[in-house]
């Protein structure tokens, strides 16, 4: 579940023709929030808008719930033949696969093979056994994943495999949904995809843009304020779906190579500069747990991350400094 709790300023310099404007939508499933900096009502209307059918193009493309999108074709084919698609979503797979082998499957799009045998809704009363948990994850594997340059074509080697964008998509509407208002002379502005969040420029009073550090456990206590200047913030939260067994608390992200669910993190934020590769890492960072994940992150050039675990406790990357909100 992905969770970030932003706080905007919105005021504007007394006199300003510019106002920050927002507006709140269902989208992909999820909230998204979207605020512009325009001259009128009219003109930020017009910029969501086009934003959110830029969204809506791109939840057509790799929902696996819509039967003609070529997600789901390259499901229906699985073990059976190759599916050329568009260059667009040949690119999102490639760049997903990248990130595969960097984070040594810790993220992995072939996720949505996995059986779901974890339950987090009450009904599950003790936990599988391992020979369950094995089987569970015998399809996943991004490795069987087949990339034809030549014509863009996409294979899962195996009957029954799928791919899913649940960790990286949001990320990726956002980007472009960016992109595009940018490229549309909108000078500030977030996207904001359920946590998901990309901004850039500054709000209309020329102040940057803030994001707050919550407590997962209490939305109302802000650890601490932090400035956002053209950059992207993800959090993957996992504090309110989860199992106890044996007084341990087993939560809803599950480490695709084991098929066990992870513990010890309330929250991961990851900062860096797209959403896509943000959504992708927090997940990741997730499943790695504490002191691998931040291993891993101080490997990365510009990518940050702040870790609040199960004790609510604060562990952060190297290059990353903030004052506690006292």
């Amino acid at each position: 579940m992905k969770q970030f709790f932003l706080f905007c300023i919105m005021v504007s310099f007394i006199g300003s023709a510019q106002k920050n404007h927002k507006k709140s939508m269902t989208l992909m499933g999820c909230s998204f929030d979207i605020t512009v900096v325009a001259n009128s009502t009219t003109d930020a209307d017009l910029a969501i808008d086009l934003a959110v059918e830029e969204i809506k193009r791109i939840e057509k493309m790799i929902s696996s719930w819509d039967a003609s999108s070529e997600t789901s074709k390259i499901n229906k084919n699985a073990g059976i033949q190759p599916v050329v698609v568009s260059i667009e979503l040949y690119n999102l797979i490639k760049r997903s696969l990248s990130l595969s082998k960097l984070t040594d499957g810790a993220f992995d799009i072939s996720y949505a093979s996995m059986d779901k045998i974890w339950k987090f809704d009450g009904s599950m009363k003790k936990m599988p056994t391992s020979e369950a948990i094995l089987k569970s994850v015998e399809k996943v594997g991004y490795k069987n994943i087949i990339l034809n340059p030549a014509i863009h074509s996409v294979f899962l080697k195996n009957k029954g495999m799928k791919i899913g964008f649940g960790a990286i998509g949001k990320g990726y509407a956002a980007d472009k949904a960016k992109d595009l208002l940018r490229s549309k002379g909108i000078s500030g502005g977030i996207i904001n995809a359920s946590g998901d969040l990309n901004a850039w420029g500054t709000q209309a009073n020329g102040k940057e843009w803030l994001v707050a550090i919550t407590n997962p456990l209490n939305k109302k206590k802000v650890f601490s304020w932090m400035p956002v200047k053209n950059a992207a913030v993800v959090t993957s939260g996992n504090y309110e779906n989860y199992v106890e067994f044996d007084n341990k608390k087993y939560t809803h992200i599950i480490d695709p190579r084991s098929g066990y669910p992870c513990f010890g993190i309330q929250s991961v934020t990851i900062f860096t500069s797209n959403a896509e590769i943000a959504d992708a890492l927090s997940t990741s960072v997730f499943v790695m747990g504490i002191d691998v994940g931040l291993h891993f992150i101080n490997q990365l050039k510009k990518v940050e991350c702040v870790i609040i675990d199960s004790e609510n406790q604060i562990h952060k990357s190297n290059n990353i400094s903030f004052d506690q909100v006292k």
